[in-house]
This record gives C-alpha cells, sequence and structure tokens, in this order.
C-alpha cells in the first residue's frame, strides 16, 4: 500500500486523487493522507510576509522522511528549489495550463481604480506595471474561498491559476486569460511534482515515476534552475515561464513590487541542457537590473 500525502484543500486534493487513479491503474494500491501544513494555519497574513520557503511543503516532506507516507504530490510552484537531503522529485505529470486569470472582469474592462484581489508579489507588480490605478488588495485562502470572497462584491475582479480552475471545472469563471507576455506565470505554475525519498530502487519512486512526462519535466527544469540561481522563493516577484518543441523556449520577467520597473528576457536552445539555460537567463536578468530589484525585495 502506498501511501500519498497531500495538503487537504479541494485542488490539493483532486491532484492526490489524480495521481492515486493513475497508480492504481497500474496495479498499485494507494490510500491518500491530509497533512496540514504552515501555509494553510496562517491565512490572515500575505504570503510574501510571511517569508519562510516551504509553506505549503514543509510538514508533508517531513511526513515522508519519517516514513509516514510514501510519496507527496505538490502543486510545482509551491515546492522550494532546493528539496531536504534525502528526497527527490520522481515525476513531474503533463501540465495543464501555466497562464495566470482574471476572474470577474476583463482588464481592459476594469475601471480606473478598481480592486482586483492577489496575494501573490509577483501578479501584484506586473498588474500594478501594466495598470498603475488598479488598488490590489490581499486575497488568501483556497479556491472556493477566494471565488466566494469575489461573489461577496469584495474586489472587482481576482486572479487566480488557470489550472486549478481546469482541474476542478470552474473553467466558465475565467473572464480573461493573461497571456505570459502580459503576466508571466509563477516557475512551475500549472505543473505537479510527485516528491518520494531520493532511493531510486524505492518501490514508491519507481511507482511515481511512470507519471512522469519528459517534456514537462524538461520545462520546469529550465524554470526552476532559473528561480534558483536568482535566489528566490515562491513569494517573490519574478516569473518564468518554458515551452518545448524541437528547441526549448524560456521567457522571464523580475518586477518591482511596485511595478516601477520591470525586467523581461527570453531565450532559446538545446532542451537536453535546460539547467544551464535557466541559469544563463538568470544572470541575463540579473545583468539588466534585476539584482538592484531583488535586493531591494530581500533587504540586502
Amino acid at each position: 500500500m502506498l501511501k500519498i500525502g497531500s495538503r487537504g484543500s479541494k485542488l490539493a486534493l483532486w491532484q492526490a486523487n489524480w495521481v492515486q487513479q493513475q497508480l492504481e491503474a497500474r496495479g498499485h494500491a494507494c490510500a491518500i493522507e491530509i497533512i496540514h501544513t504552515t501555509g494553510d494555519k496562517i491565512t490572515d497574513v500575505p504570503l510574501a510576509q510571511v517569508g519562510s520557503k516551504g509553506l505549503f511543503t514543509k510538514e508533508i516532506e517531513e511526513a515522508l522522511l519519517a516514513r509516514k507516507i510514501d510519496l507527496a504530490v505538490h502543486s510545482l510552484k509551491d515546492l522550494p528549489t532546493e528539496l531536504p537531503d534525502g528526497l527527490a522529485i520522481a515525476a513531474v505529470p503533463p501540465r495543464e495550463d501555466a497562464r495566470d486569470a482574471l476572474i470577474g472582469s476583463k482588464l481592459s474592462d476594469l475601471p480606473r481604480y478598481a480592486t482586483v484581489g492577489t496575494s501573490s508579489l509577483r501578479r501584484a507588480a506586473q498588474l500594478k506595471a501594466i495598470r498603475p490605478d488598479l488598488r490590489i488588495e490581499p486575497l488568501r485562502g483556497n479556491l472556493d474561498t477566494r471565488l466566494r470572497k469575489l461573489e461577496e462584491g469584495a474586489f472587482d475582479a481576482i486572479v487566480l491559476a488557470a489550472a486549478g480552475l481546469h482541474r476542478l471545472g470552474w473553467k466558465d469563471r475565467i473572464a480573461q486569460v493573461l497571456s505570459p507576455d502580459v503576466m508571466c506565470p509563477a516557475v512551475g505554475q500549472g505543473a505537479m511534482a510527485i516528491e518520494t525519498r531520493a532511493d531510486q530502487q524505492d518501490a514508491a519512486f519507481v511507482a511515481a515515476r511512470a507519471l512522469n512526462d519528459n517534456q514537462t519535466a524538461i520545462s520546469v527544469a529550465a524554470e526552476r534552475a532559473l528561480l534558483a540561481s536568482l535566489g528566490g522563493g515562491c513569494q517573490v516577484p519574478i516569473g518564468a515561464y518554458a515551452t518545448k518543441d524541437n528547441l526549448l523556449h524560456l521567457q522571464a520577467v523580475v518586477v518591482s513590487p511596485n511595478g516601477a520597473t520591470i525586467i523581461r528576457r527570453k531565450t532559446g536552445g538545446d532542451p537536453r541542457r535546460p539547467e544551464q539555460m535557466g541559469a544563463r537567463l538568470a544572470q541575463t536578468l540579473l545583468d539588466a537590473g534585476a539584482k538592484k530589484i531583488l535586493d531591494e525585495v530581500y533587504n540586502r
């Protein structure tokens, strides 16, 4: 019996159930164990102010290391680029839509000084760069909680990941999907990560590996290498998005929190070396002025 660790939100359980179904179809008996994380418990503070990495993963990873569970299912954008010793990403399944989506109104239809809800510093900074007039207000909670707050009239619009809305069958709530050229997604957005203990002979690692999608894994490897090279965590104003055909294409932005300065660069090349591509583009961003922005964000 393989024990799958997951957060308890509706979206997290959708992802865990998807993994369970895929593994059981391959002959593995599974059970899901719900684990409450720090990020789930702190709901009244914007994530960027909490300041620690692994807000939604630490307790789940501790359960993995303690052998209370055999594998963990994460939203990849929540998973820090540096994993604890003894753990590994065994598989990255096929990615959903990686883009951000506006709910409640299209960007062009929002009146001046409209209120938009998001607790993501990355989203807020890019919105301010596009529409400095908008009032950006913090919005925390699970997907259904955020949608309810919009319906109650607390916001004129909110920004969510399109992937979660697709997975939960709420695609029709999307007013506008934002192009990565307008709002660059978070690193790993729309992708899941299946984390196990690092022993490649471990039954959970072997079972999970069968769910890996090579194209997605290569794309997110470039994005995560870029984030690691910039020294960023999940709650910094950095966006990155990679796609793969015959070549690997990577774009990224670093934005000042007030939206006044936005550094955007793109590159493409050999898909066999995604980590090197991510590191190179990170250096290009730093040389172009991203270092000053990040130093201010990190108070260095």
